[in-house]
């Protein structure tokens, strides 16, 4: 399996860009699965329903699951939080994994930058990013500079940047040494 990323400050259009660059890599024949990350406190579940109940109960995983998906909801209840290594561990087999946030994991990234977020860019101090979408110029980079609206191109690099899961370099605490996964 591989992986790239989609790393940028809040607002500048991560979630756009992957939602404009999903169907044209699927269209291209790759499988596609995706990894965001969210803030500390989102849920997926709806107060009443069964699931939820579930949870709020105590248990730790809740699987739902009917004929046309299913989803695994397992609470941390003051565990850690787990790696995006860990996590791309769990994930089904595709061809292409692609990480919209975790942008201080050491996998390659391509990084959304919005001059009017008023946010530094990131590539200077990151030499995990392979390219950058942005809406300004960046000539000094190092690493090729796209539009926001050049797809196509977007979608090459990241079939192009994209490394196997296996492959990269992921940092790994003392605890998890010592101790494997957190969850599993």
């Amino acid at each position: 399996m591989r992986v790239i990323g989609l790393a940028g400050w809040s607002g500048s259009g991560k979630t756009t860009l992957l939602c404009r660059l999903l169907p044209l890599l699927i269209g291209r024949g790759v499988r596609v699965s995706t990894l965001k990350h969210a803030h500390h406190d989102f849920d997926v579940d709806q107060p009443g329903k069964d699931s939820w109940v579930h949870r709020a109960a105590g248990a730790t995983e809740v699987l739902v699951a009917s004929a046309r998906r299913w989803a695994l909801m397992h609470e941390l209840r003051g565990d850690r939080e787990p790696s995006l290594a860990e996590l791309l561990d769990r994930m089904s087999p595709v061809d292409l994994v692609v990480v919209e946030g975790f942008k201080r994991e050491p996998h390659p990234k391509i990084e959304i930058h919005r001059q009017g977020t008023g946010k530094p860019p990131l590539h200077p101090h990151d030499p995990s990013i392979v390219a950058i979408a942005s809406d300004t110029a960046f000539p000094a980079a190092g690493v090729p500079v796209l539009g926001l609206d050049d797809v196509a191109a977007i979608a090459d690099i990241a079939l192009s940047q994209a490394r196997s899961v296996g492959a990269i370099p992921w940092r790994m605490t003392a605890e998890d040494a010592c101790h494997g996964p957190a969850i599993g």
